[in-house]
């Protein structure tokens, strides 16, 4: 039986901010270790004490000193923060953000810093250093569009590309685009929506108008693309699980010299009509291994939206889950009762 162990935990000395940032609002941080872990965290002048069993003291102080190196390098904690440590403790992911969170991206026109957050986040931005095409694969809230779109802007101010592009394909969502007021463009914007947004938000209202009515910039529908060789480009494909395989070959095809592509896509929501096959699905398992170009598939462990998104996404998952066993089981059965015919 392990006997209780005390562990202490040294914080920057003459700086009362630090613990305050630790413990969190209301101490919610400190208090979801210590219920994860079944542990009891004391401040003790300038170093935390940790006491439980010596596994989840362990454990605890790997979290604790994590958001401490957070606090005194005076990066941003949140309750996402806490709960990414905690779900990554003990696996191979484990986060260490001293270097996780070293490298910033850039800013948005707030000043708010853009860097990864998770180990998928961190592999994704990699990928763009040594590849000409990289996929990101992953559920809804991990930031594979928002850090493709960030890495693309701050390429194109940087003078690495003459220009971006940003598409995604117009697939009707249980919803029909002849319903929808306007010419063409205007039922389109509605799918584009999502990638004006974030460009809003790392270059500003007034700089992306300029940068679009010059050219620089253009957000099209998947369409556009048809016809054209794409050099010199950042160019993203968004949403790339409703494309066909037809239309993902033809975008794919679309690079030039000088270019740079990112296929972003969940292929756990793929809004085609029944019987139509993913573009997304099927350039997995043609290109994977082809020489450059990578593909990156991130994790529930990479989820950095609010932890009510990474359950709504273990529910789903769970879900399909015993819907598989469910049809396996009826298969293997409906075999035993064809063998039995037989005898």
């Amino acid at each position: 039986m392990e006997l209780d162990t005390l562990r202490n935990l040294s914080v920057r000395e003459n700086d009362p901010e630090i613990p305050v940032r630790v413990f969190g609002p209301y101490s919610a941080y400190v208090k979801r270790i210590e219920n994860e872990y079944s542990v009891d965290i004391t401040l003790r002048g300038d170093h935390f004490t940790i006491e439980g069993k010596k596994k989840d003291v362990d454990a605890a102080h790997h979290v604790l000193s994590q958001l401490v190196d957070k606090a005194e390098r005076d990066q941003e904690i949140t309750e996402n923060t806490v709960d990414y440590l905690i779900r990554t403790e003990g696996t191979r992911e484990r986060a260490d953000f001293s270097t996780l969170e070293e490298k910033v991206l850039c800013y948005t026109t707030k000043g708010k810093p853009i860097r990864p957050k998770t180990y998928g986040q961190k592999k994704y931005l990699d990928a763009f250093e040594n590849n000409d095409i990289v996929f990101g694969i992953g559920p809804a809230g991990t930031g594979k569009t928002y850090l493709a779109m960030a890495k693309a802007i701050t390429s194109f101010k940087n003078d690495g590309v003459d220009r971006l592009i940003l598409t995604r394909p117009a697939v009707e969502a249980g919803e029909k685009l002849g319903f929808l007021p306007g010419d063409l463009q205007e039922k389109v914007d509605p799918y584009l929506r999502p990638l004006y947004d974030a460009l809003y938000d790392i270059l500003g209202a007034e700089n992306l108008q300029k940068n679009m009515e010059k050219g620089f910039i253009e957000v099209a529908p998947l369409a556009y693309m048809r016809g054209r060789t794409l050099e010199n480009a950042y160019i993203i494909l968004d949403e790339a699980q409703n494309t066909t395989p037809e239309q993902m070959k033809m975008f794919l095809t679309r690079f030039g010299q000088g270019s740079k592509m990112i296929v972003t896509g969940d292929v756990t929501q793929i809004d085609l009509p029944t019987g139509k096959k993913s573009g997304l699905k099927e350039a997995k398992r043609i290109l994977e291994g082809v020489k450059g170009i990578k593909f990156i598939t991130f994790e529930q462990n990479d989820v950095v939206r609010d932890k009510l998104v990474l359950r709504i996404i273990e529910a789903y998952d769970k879900d399909d889950r015993r819907k598989e066993m469910l049809i396996r089981e009826k298969m293997e059965s409906s075999g035993k009762e064809d063998r039995d015919d037989l005898d």
